[in-house]
């Protein structure tokens, strides 16, 4: 079954048994809509937690009302030519209220440069092209974990709640049945303090709480407080040992470290999360208005948008539905969690980092604005001077300048910048560390299945910590991971074109049939047995089946996704193959692969190195270096092409027409090629005639033995850039000047030099 079809410029003939349901997504789509989502609403949010900033006295108020954006200064390749960061200032509007005057002074305060995403998804710190990798990070929430014992064989049971920021609180229990819980990791108490302190003083209330359960009894009896006041200051004094414990600070202490949503916040994802678990019905507050807080989603990293206002600190109620769910483990009931599962791990993307750190500058920020409020004289204070946007600034630039997610960009072809950008890792702060990851972290996961990629991973001792995004995997508001499936209408046994989106917890216990399951013209299953997978590999009948999955290549990475028959390779050679095929160089004459696996086109466009159509109109004139194309609106569409340029790794990047004067294209079309594709289709190595046989021993092991005319005829020929810089400084001996006068050296070795003592263009070296 093979057919012709149009692929950019090219005829190709298809020999694919299946027709493909769903186009791929645009394939940097993760970086870029994170960072609109971080413009758009991560700002407002940072702002609005922060706002307003209140003097010792209450007698100040400073509050962040709007913010914009303004014109960045240079473009993107002046940016790179000047060695300067590509930003726009970003302005706030604020406002001082004095409340015993009443004065109101509003002004739009600089908060300095904000550094921009390129339309690659890449941003330009300093002249250099770095990319922001993606984190996967175990996601806020409830745990429950069950170890057995060594010596006594008991299986005991720990349960975690992690907040985004603050305090850890982990209960556990030992052999004798006691449930003890340890707050931000300090020694462990009876859990029976903690309930007491959280206001049910009495022996009475505590056991009535859960139900006279035996163990709550069993730990009543360990327990040496009596009443409210007695627990608290014995937690007093486990958090704060030295320091004279009063019941107010006690509770004030309590309160600030769990209750508090300035020092404790468990992110709109962890509220779901802890909602999910424990099914206790608290969500949302009650009412919206009561915080006078927008409704917004936090966390977001994926397009849609969570538009509700999520209870962000803990409440009495989790604490205590934690502590019943950690009690029905023992007697059997419930389960525990696996932390390696992609439902509990999340994506922390750009949007999200950023947001993170501009919130560590503007909390440092208002540390310096409290005391200025204390120092200077009310009646002539402004925002302005209250302001300072120092550790803003520092926090923004520390991130991409140095920060281990913020990556020099990996531009030695195409098909490196793109994996690079959606890679995910599992490294970075907050994260794990390459020693103390074990092995379970690293091991594919069954919840991976077209989430990330089985074979894409570094083969050193990254291996497993790092991965990459699958070809049609897509972030959820909540950073979950989520694969597209088709809908199957159980009743008639037909499969829908309904295309849903799951997370790897939606997904749980559904009957998922593979790509190619046979299916008629009018998509009803053929036969009455199809594979399906529930997790494990299962035969059904088609009626149980829920969803169909869209492609045989949802499960694999676009660098995997690359390897034609797949199939047929060890998964260990697939993985050097993916891996290896980042290191080719962009060769002089690109020729694109004889035998493709369909995604060349889409890996190139989306890579960002060919140019496209913006809109759709006839081209007025091509030259090597422009192309300007008149739209059907009447205006003209100037493109520059990049000549020559260097890239990251040295390689050239040179874009070359592919399109005529006079010709019709259409928006999204491609009219120039970069380095590496042809006729806009990803080209990473040559078609040549290979013989496989021994030669005298020349080519053992992986040596290989190539003809003259390879050579001679430039096929395998790349060219790379260097650039070397020389300064001439001003020193106390006076100043340095760059000259060809040279003592004792002959005038053979100064003949390639100008009579500047700079080298001559053409010279070769």
């Amino acid at each position: 079954m093979n057919y012709p079809e149009k692929v950019g410029t090219r005829l190709r003939y298809n020999f694919g048994n299946l027709r493909e349901v769903l186009e791929l997504p645009n394939l940097i789509e993760v970086q870029r809509n994170s960072y609109h989502w971080f413009l758009q609403e991560g700002l407002k949010e940072v702002f609005h937690d922060i706002s307003p900033i209140q003097d010792f006295t209450g007698n100040l108020i400073l509050e962040f009302l709007d913010y914009s954006l303004g014109e960045n200064k240079y473009s993107v390749e002046e940016c790179k030519e000047r060695d300067v960061t590509y930003a726009a200032p970003l302005r706030v509007k604020v406002r001082l209220i004095n409340k015993e005057t009443g004065e109101v002074k509003e002004q739009e305060v600089f908060m300095g440069d904000f550094p921009l995403m390129t339309g690659k998804g890449t941003f330009i710190i300093n002249g250099a092209e770095r990319v922001i990798v993606s984190q996967l990070v175990r996601s806020p929430g409830v745990y429950f974990n069950g170890n057995v014992d060594d010596p006594s064989g008991k299986k005991l049971y720990t349960a975690t709640i992690i907040p985004n920021r603050g305090a850890w609180l982990e209960f556990e229990t030992d052999v004798n049945d006691h449930v003890f819980v340890r707050i931000d990791r300090t020694r462990k108490i009876p859990v029976t303090v903690l309930v007491r302190a959280l206001g049910y003083g009495s022996k009475a209330s505590v056991a009535g709480l859960f139900n006279e359960n035996k163990y709550i009894l069993e730990t009543l009896n360990r327990d040496n407080t009596d009443s409210e006041e007695e627990a608290l200051v014995e937690i007093y004094k486990r958090l704060r040992p030295g320091e004279p414990p009063t019941v107010e600070s006690a509770r004030s202490l309590l309160k600030s470290l769990f209750f508090d949503a300035k020092r404790y916040d468990l992110a709109n994802v962890g509220r779901y999360k802890i909602e999910k678990k424990l099914k206790h019905g608290i969500l949302h507050r009650r009412d919206p208005a009561a915080d006078h807080q927008e409704p917004n989603g936090s966390n977001e990293t994926g397009g849609r948008e969570v538009k509700r206002d999520y209870i962000r600190e803990l409440t009495k109620q989790d604490i205590i539905e934690t502590i019943r769910y950690l009690l029905g483990l023992m007697d059997g009931e419930g389960s525990v969690d696996d932390i390696d599962h992609l439902g509990n791990r999340r994506l922390r993307s750009v949007g999200e980092l950023l947001q993170n750190q501009f919130r560590i500058g503007l909390s440092r920020m208002e540390r310096v604005v409290r005391e200025r409020m204390t120092i200077q004289d009310v009646d002539v204070i402004t925002p302005q001077v209250l302001i300072n946007i120092r550790p803003v600034v520092a926090a923004i630039k520390e991130f991409f300048g140095s920060s281990q997610l913020s990556q020099f960009m990996d531009q030695t072809n195409p098909l490196a910048e793109l994996t690079h950008k959606r890679r995910l890792s599992a490294l970075g702060p907050g994260g794990l560390s390459r020693e103390r990851a074990g092995f379970e972290v690293r091991d594919v996961h069954n919840s991976h299945y077209g989430r990330m990629c089985p074979i894409e991973t570094p083969e050193g001792p990254n291996i497993g910590l790092i991965g990459s995004l699958s070809t049609y995997a897509q972030i959820s508001p909540f950073g979950f991971i989520e694969t597209p499936y088709r809908r199957v209408d159980k009743e008639h046994r037909r499969v829908t074109d309904e295309i849903n989106f799951l997370t790897a917890d939606e997904e749980e216990g559904k009957v998922i049939a593979q790509a190619n399951a046979p299916l008629d013209d009018n998509s009803y299953f053929m036969g009455n047995r199809i594979n399906a997978r529930a997790p494990e590999i299962v035969v059904v009948p088609p009626e149980q089946v829920d969803y169909m999955d869209v492609s045989p290549k949802q499960v694999f990475s676009i660098a995997t996704a690359l390897i034609p028959f797949l199939e047929h390779d060890d998964a260990n050679r697939a993985l050097m193959g993916a891996n290896m095929q980042r290191q080719a160089v962009p060769l002089l004459k690109a020729q694109a692969p004889l035998v493709g696996t369909g995604i060349e086109l889409k890996a190139a466009c989306d890579s960002g190195v060919v140019v496209l159509a913006k809109n759709p109109g006839t081209v007025e004139r091509v030259t090597a270096n422009n192309i300007e194309v008149r739209t059907d609106d009447g205006d003209i569409d100037r493109y520059k092409l990049l000549k020559f340029s260097r890239s990251n790794q040295g390689t050239c990047i040179n874009q070359r027409p592919i399109v005529r004067h006079g010709e019709r294209v259409t928006t999204g079309q491609p009219i120039a090629d970069g380095p590496s594709p042809s006729q806009s289709e990803l080209a990473l190595g040559r078609n040549i005639l290979v013989a496989f046989m021994t030669w005298e021993g020349y080519n053992y092991e992986d040596a290989i033995l190539i003809s003259e005319k390879l050579v001679k005829e430039d096929v395998f020929t790349s060219i790379h850039i260097e650039e070397y810089e020389c300064d001439a400084r001003d020193t106390k001996l006076g100043p340095e000047e760059i000259t060809r006068d040279i003592p004792n050296v002959s005038e053979d070795v100064l003949k390639d030099l100008d009579e500047r003592g700079i080298i001559r263009i053409g010279a070769e070296v």
